[in-house]
Parts: structure tokens; sequence; C-alpha cells
């Protein structure tokens, strides 16, 4: 069964206030994306890696993977309008069975927690990494005022890689756009149609590279990984 990564990298950041595409941003000195590739280039489960990402950046990612030796890349899509739409273009360049869906600015995700979630969904049709919640949450109205405190022992943060047997989630993808239904990550697409999508643990550290504060925490992350 071969596996497919797509790693979606089209999103300018604003929150991160830099005047190019975040995945191109330095983290200890080479790039966020390259970081991101090469944790897949990495993993054995993994066959071929798609980037999705916008028309002028298609040049520089092809430059990263050439230079990283990332030997998987078979291509290198561009994206769409809104994310869900960047996904159902990766998801038609991709020739395996399984799809790996993947945000291009969690660049801390390891080849081991790859693995864990694409073993899970082979299991149970479907995984996605996620981490129990810390903090005590809270439900509130339209004028800020808590209205109640949701169950923390039965909330998990949901992350990616995101993995779905690839006819699948296309065929899902393709059902929301006829819809008109929007949505904000791949497990919602899924849910939308009533489908079960297994968690897999995963780690604190796998976060997403929002905000320039992300980028000290995510350098510190690697120092220590590299210290050790």
């Amino acid at each position: 069964m071969k596996v497919t990564a797509i790693i979606v990298a089209g999103g300018r950041g604003k929150r991160m206030g830099a005047s190019v595409n975040k995945v191109f941003l330095q983290l200890c000195g080479r790039e966020i994306l390259a970081h991101t590739m090469t944790a897949f280039e990495e993993c054995g489960m993994v066959d071929e890696i798609i980037v999705v990402t916008g028309t002028d950046d298609i040049p520089l990612v092809r430059s990263i993977a050439e230079r990283d030796g990332i030997s998987k890349l078979t291509a290198v899509t561009e994206g769409g309008a809104e994310r869900q739409n960047s996904v159902y273009n990766g998801l038609c360049a991709a020739a395996g069975d399984v799809a790996v869906i993947h945000d291009g600015a969690r660049c801390l995700i390891t080849p081991a927690e790859i693995e864990a979630v694409i073993c899970d969904a082979l299991k149970y049709g479907s995984a996605a990494i996620g981490v129990t919640v810390k903090d005590t949450l809270k439900s509130i109205d339209e004028n800020g005022t808590i209205t109640g405190t949701i169950d923390r022992e039965h909330t998990v943060q949901i992350q990616t890689p995101q993995v779905f047997i690839l006819e699948d989630i296309k065929a899902l993808h393709e059902r929301a756009a006829a819809d008109k239904i929007t949505v904000t990550d791949d497990c919602s697409v899924f849910e939308q149609y009533g489908r079960e999508i297994h968690v897999t643990i995963g780690t604190y550290e796998n976060i997403k590279l929002t905000t320039p504060e992300d980028i000290t925490i995510g350098e510190e992350i690697l120092k220590r990984r590299n210290s050790q």
C-alpha cells in the first residue's frame, strides 16, 4: 500500500507578521518547510511527498528539496483559495492509497509520530494526531459570559498529520464542495458525513508555528533535540 504525504504550505501567515510565506522563515538556519519535509523523508512508511503552495513559491520549494536531498518529493502543486481547496489539489496529484495530510508550519513533527498515526489509520481506517487538553475549557455566549465547562477528560486538541484512505477523503472533499460546506481541517470533512476518526496521542511539541513567539519556542525545542 503506497503512502502519500501531502504538505499544505500555501498560507501567508498574517499573524507571523512576515512579508513572505511563513514556511520559508528560518528556524535554526533552515526554512520551516525544510524541517517539515525532512521529517517525512525520514519516515520509512512514507513513499512520496507532495507540497501544495502558492504559484510563485513552487520554484523555491523545489530548490529547497533538491538542496536537502528530499528524494520522495514527486510534485509541487498550486494551492487554492482556501485550505480545503489546497488539500484537494494535493489529493488530485497523489498516487498513493493512503493520504497523510500535514500543515507545512508544523515542522516539529517527528518520523516516529508520523509512523504511529499511519499505523493507526491502517488499523482503524483513519487517524489524526492529537494531545489531551491541559487547561479548563469554558463555553461562552455572544456577550463573552461563561455558559458552561467542557469535559476535559473527553476533549483533545487535534493537530496534523491527519491520515485517511485517499479515495475516501477525496470523495468527501468533493461532496463537501458540492454541499458548500467550509471546514478548517480534514477531520471535519469526515465528521460532517458521520465518519469516525481515531486519535493517535502525540506530543505538545508538535506546535504550528503561527506567531513570532512560536519561532523562539521552535528553536528551543530543536536545540534541545540536537543536544540529546
